[in-house]
């Protein structure tokens, strides 16, 4: 009997358990694109009834399909239908324990709205100020289509030039695929900078 083809090995797995391991009950958790809310409803029950998860998305669609996937789990966060670029205005710094981004569009959604390198790279240097030392950035990166590759090539610029005394940056691609594949980047703010710049 034929075995079925195991499911390759995407991004978002690797962002998962990335999360798994490094979120605790009781943590502070940003979602900074909630899309249609699968990151947000991982984050809930990772921080559990102790922990609080802070969602940002600027499409309403997009708010009301998380919150309708959270309401059917039984879990809540705090949603914004506002840009990641703002966060700080809803958390302290050095208070944040993951914050989670997915650069590009709407899963299911339209490819003509997507993030744009000039708010994502302020909302990462807002996250980075949130978080305290420990703490992390997860970041799947899709990328061509619409969006091309002007965010791609401006987020890797500057997460290059990421001060190595501080954070420790790790890329996961996948060079065999074809296409355009999305991947992933782990941030580790390992301690406290002067300034995020």
């Amino acid at each position: 009997m034929k075995q079925p083809a195991k499911r390759q090995l995407g991004v978002l797995d690797l962002a998962h358990r990335w999360l798994r391991e490094h979120i605790s009950a009781g943590d502070l958790c940003i979602d900074a694109t909630v899309g249609r809310g699968n990151d947000t409803k991982l984050l809930c029950e990772l921080t559990g009834d102790t922990g609080s998860v802070i969602g940002f998305d600027i499409q309403q669609e997009a708010i009301d399909s998380a919150a309708a996937l959270l309401a059917e789990n039984g879990l809540r966060a705090e949603l914004h239908c506002e840009s990641h670029a703002e966060m700080e205005k809803y958390a302290k710094a050095g208070t944040v324990c993951c914050a989670v981004f997915n650069f590009g569009w709407l899963p299911r959604g339209s490819h003509e709205i997507y993030t744009h390198a000039d708010s994502s790279i302020a909302a990462l240097k807002a996250a980075l100020r949130l978080l305290r030392p420990g703490g992390s950035l997860v970041l799947c990166i899709y990328y061509g289509g619409a969006n091309g590759f002007t965010e791609r090539d401006a987020l890797n610029a500057y997460l290059a030039a990421l001060d190595s005394r501080f954070y420790t940056v790790l890329q996961c691609s996948f060079p065999n695929r074809t296409g355009c594949p999305p991947y992933a980047v782990f941030v580790t703010k390992d301690s406290e900078p002067e300034a995020v710049l």
